[in-house]
């Protein structure tokens, strides 16, 4: 059985220049076809313009504010809110708030760097 706590998986910066923790993925748990991560972004920074070629991501808002931009449509997000990213879908998230942005991200497949193309 894996289990995982965030305290313990070591965080490191994506290529959009997210600081994530990698909870579950093929480099740490079981797990083949997916990946699960925790995601902070400091007050009034914000991720790369980018998009994956293959995979797919949700984001899930845990707490802060933040304005999502896919493509050309923009909104603010907030705790509770969950975002679909298709592939290839030119996305970036901004920190609009008083306090670190943290967001979980799924991606299916996993997350790699390789798949990040940044515009």
């Amino acid at each position: 059985m894996d289990v995982i706590n965030h305290r313990d998986a070591a965080p490191f910066t994506t290529v959009d220049g997210s600081t994530i923790r990698e909870l579950m993925a093929h480099r740490n748990s079981a797990i083949r076809n997916q990946s699960l991560a925790e995601a902070r972004l400091p007050v009034g920074k914000a991720t790369i313009p980018h998009h994956h070629k293959v995979t797919e991501e949700i984001y899930y808002i845990l707490s802060g504010t933040a304005l999502m931009t896919l493509g050309n449509e923009a909104r603010p997000v907030g705790p509770g809110d969950a975002i679909a990213i298709p592939p290839g879908q030119r996305h970036t998230i901004e920190n609009t708030g008083s306090e670190e942005l943290v967001f979980l991200c799924t991606c299916a497949p996993g997350y790699e760097h390789g798949d990040t193309f940044l515009e």
